[in-house]
């Protein structure tokens, strides 16, 4: 996708500091922080959103899942814990449209979360 954001900072086509990369995601802050830690965990590969996710993504969502916990102890939030957070559509409160997940911590998060 030409115009996707996240396919472009992905690709390393923005200047986008990444906390972590590798062939199948990247990592880097949001822009809009949360909580004290919130970075944001994509794909290299365009996917629109989870409704989007085909069975043969399950890899690269575990992989999601493994890169989260990685970050959480690196940024220190691992124990006291934290939230991972994927949203779907309009309603979900997905504003780019391309799959990606939020991981948020250093703070107590409230719930309901919204």
């Amino acid at each position: 996708m030409t115009d996707c954001l996240f396919c472009k900072i992905s690709a390393g086509k923005m200047d986008t500091d990444f906390v972590y990369e590798d062939d199948k995601l990247v990592v880097f802050e949001d822009i809009n922080p949360q909580a004290p830690v919130h970075l944001l965990i994509v794909p290299k590969k365009h996917i629109a959103d989870l409704n989007n996710l085909e069975e043969s993504e399950n890899e690269l969502i575990g992989h999601v899942y493994q890169v989260a916990k990685k970050m959480a102890a690196e940024k220190g939030i691992a124990d006291s814990g934290y939230r991972l957070v994927s949203n779907c559509g309009d309603d979900g409160g997905q504003t780019v449209f391309h799959i990606h997940f939020h991981l948020l911590g250093g703070r107590t998060l409230q719930w309901p979360p919204g």
